[in-house]
């Protein structure tokens, strides 16, 4: 083999390599970005505040999800926005879905059923900000407080501004800070959904 073959045979393993290192580059970059976005309440006058669904059990919204629920009645009643959708299906479950679950849990908390919407079609995050998109247009919405866990708002903000949504991404409070090993996780999740997203491999 001549050292002209030699130098071929090894530049698909070279351009691997550079494709390789150049997606742990973007990969790290984006993860750096979650946690930065984590940290940032951008809540401000909007037409609506949107609550990310969580788990729902027998009705009842999980603390995950009625710590989002909070977060998101507190912004109503600082009068940022007039209405709140609450979002998310039934994930298998015959009798509830999330938003219906959030819509309810809200209306005891003392928010008139008028101003409120609950998207109950979602199985996914990428899903729900579609209809929500779709819930938008029809009210004449065009900007939103986005409310969810910290580490979920870098991601679900730029889904909703994908549909063409003016976004301000708010993550809910957290008592007890995570533990960096399961705080690393869910921002490497993050980032690994948010980049096949990018790439159109996976609605996640």
């Amino acid at each position: 083999m001549t050292t002209g073959s030699r130098r071929g045979w090894l530049r698909p393993g070279k351009f691997a390599t550079a494709i390789l290192a150049a997606y742990i580059c973007y990969f790290a970059w984006t993860c750096v970005r979650i946690v930065a976005q984590s940290g940032r309440d951008e809540a401000q006058p909007a037409d609506v505040i949107v609550v990310f669904g969580a788990a729902e059990y027998f009705g009842k919204p999980s603390p995950v999800y009625r710590a989002r629920l909070d977060h998101a009645f507190d912004l109503y009643e600082r009068k940022l926005a007039p209405v709140v959708i609450t979002t998310g299906g039934s994930g298998g479950e015959r009798h509830f879905t999330e938003g219906s679950v959030g819509r309810d849990y809200l209306i005891e908390r003392g928010i008139g059923d008028r101003h409120l919407i609950a998207e109950t079609q979602s199985d996914n995050s990428a899903e729900s900000a579609e209809r929500i998109g779709t819930i938008m247009d029809a009210n004449n919405m065009h900007s939103c407080i986005a409310v969810s866990d910290p580490y979920h708002v870098f991601r679900i903000k730029r889904l909703l501004e994908a549909q063409r949504r003016l976004v301000y991404a708010s993550p809910r409070r957290t008592e007890i800070a995570p533990a960096m090993w399961p705080r690393a996780i869910n921002v490497a999740r993050e980032a690994l959904s948010y980049t096949l997203w990018r790439m159109y491999l996976y609605r996640p």
